[in-house]
């Protein structure tokens, strides 16, 4: 009899494992010809531009083996480290292989994108139902906000479909120390894109490990992806010491945008106006300190009135993402009108809102602590959604399941402490320096798993529970493990 069972479990299992592949394949293709057909439509109407123009010239001088480095009007090459160069030096390797184009860029973009709905779909077959797993999957792949998007040579969906991979790989580590490090050179490589995201490091590795895993092999797991992450920044780092006369972990543009955060009136990106002192500073790392300082001395010398400039950033990041409409019009008006802009800007406004309302309803829903307030953070939050400040949203989310508190996040699927984190640590970023809508692309993944996470999965606060590994199982035929 227990043969038996054995052999109807590995059949079972089997059969599980075949389905989930072709759920797999499923958004992945969906997501990749999506995504290539935006590229087939934009490669002759859209050249790079605004950051994305700096971002393809530095992989292109990348490309020709001039290094990571800047030609300026009069002749002078200096070495760069103002843009982190993760983004610059892959499509600088694929222009090597494939020629410099701004299509192999777009490509490359598209390749990502499919990867991160892949990831999304992979992570949540370890906290749904299998359908609902696929649902979430293939809402990230039809995303209007990130499809558009594939032709622009920007990082912010780059890197939010490579947290989402570090996060799928997180959730397939439990015990297993290949996935945790896969983890980290992913972590690694989403810092070389986005220098701040290493702060997310040890949230991937803490929250990595199973119900029964101690605090200190959380620890120990949360400092070990880190280390690889930086590990994976460490080349960079010492090019860094050696060439921009400062030990950057990634780039030096910390100061900018710093400074930028002290002077913006509308929360958003606006022409720095250089302080006096920084004037006559022209090493790119030196300028960067100087305006570093200057910024830090104008916040201390205001502490309110810079504080006061923080709900601003916050709306321009999350109200209305808009980045796809934005550098389409800007890189070609004729090709993508204002009035295409409205339209677009619009869709993927009532979409994101639709995938936050739904989070927000599946996030209210959890159990566990402090359930009456984590409830009406939710339901301001639900409010919210049918309101112009959308960012309260987004804050409610990210909050309500924070309130959870550590334990019973441990509990839960790697996907729902991780999102929180993300949600948080974005927002936390752009209050410091000044925010966009393009930045609040990094959420757009996660808030949008989370509204297909479900109770079966979701563990009491109680220890009489079963774990999200027993649930997985049960939900795939199997008996939970003894």
């Amino acid at each position: 009899m227990r043969a038996l069972g054995g052999a109807r479990a590995a059949r079972t299992c089997s059969l599980s494992a075949f389905i989930a592949r072709r759920h797999a394949w499923l958004v992945t293709g969906v997501a990749l010809v999506l995504r290539l057909g935006v590229v087939a439509w934009a490669a002759a109407r859209f050249p790079p531009t605004a950051d994305g123009a700096y971002y393809h010239q530095l992989a292109a001088r990348l490309a020709a083996g001039q290094g990571y480095t800047w030609a300026w009007p009069d002749g002078v090459i200096t070495p760069a480290a103002h843009y982190p160069v993760g983004y610059p030096a892959m499509l600088g390797a694929l222009y090597v292989i494939l020629g410099t184009s701004a299509v192999v860029a777009m490509v490359a973009n598209a390749f990502l994108g499919a990867a991160g709905a892949w990831a999304t779909y992979d992570v949540l077959r370890r906290a749904t139902t299998p359908n609902l797993a696929v649902a979430g999957g293939l809402a990230v792949a039809l995303h209007p906000a990130l499809v558009p998007y594939t032709a622009a040579l920007m990082t912010e969906s780059v890197a939010a479909s490579l947290l989402v991979v570090a996060a799928a790989f997180a959730a397939r580590a439990g015990g297993r120390t290949t996935w945790l490090l896969a983890s980290g050179v992913i972590m690694g490589a989403a810092t070389l894109v986005r220098p701040q995201l290493i702060a997310l490091a040890p949230v991937f590795g803490w929250f990595v490990t199973g119900v029964t895993s101690g605090r200190r092999t959380r620890v120990g797991r949360a400092a070990a992806l880190s280390l690889v992450a930086l590990t994976v920044c460490a080349p960079w780092t010492a090019r860094n010491c050696l060439r921009m006369d400062k030990c950057a972990l990634v780039s030096v543009n910390g100061g900018w945008n710093l400074a930028i955060g002290t002077q913006t009136v509308s929360g958003g990106w606006q022409p720095l106006v250089v302080p006096e002192v920084c004037k006559e500073v022209f090493a790119e790392a030196a300028k960067d300190d100087c305006f570093g300082r200057e910024a830090r001395r104008v916040i201390l010398a205001d502490k309110v009135a810079w504080l006061a400039r923080i709900p601003s950033k916050l709306r321009v990041t999350f109200d209305y993402f808009g980045a796809a409409p934005w550098y389409l019009h800007e890189a070609n008006p004729a090709a993508f009108s204002d009035r295409a802009k409205v339209v677009l800007g619009g869709i993927e406004t009532v979409f994101s809102r639709a995938l936050l309302l739904a989070s927000l309803v599946a996030v209210r829903g959890f159990r566990g602590p402090r359930r009456v307030i984590r409830e009406g953070v939710a339901g301001v939050g639900l409010v919210a959604c049918f309101a112009a400040p959308g960012v309260v949203g987004y804050l409610a989310c990210g909050l309500a399941v924070a309130l959870l508190g550590r334990e019973a996040l441990e509990r839960q699927p790697v996907i729902v402490p991780v999102s929180a984190a993300v949600i948080l640590g974005t927002a936390a970023t752009h209050a410091v320096f000044f925010g966009a809508g393009r930045y609040g692309l990094l959420v757009v993944p996660f808030v949008t798993a989370l509204a297909f996470v479900r109770s079966e999965l979701r563990s009491e606060s109680t220890s009489g529970t079963r774990s999200g590994v027993d649930a997985v199982q049960a939900i795939a035929g199997r008996e939970p493990a003894p």
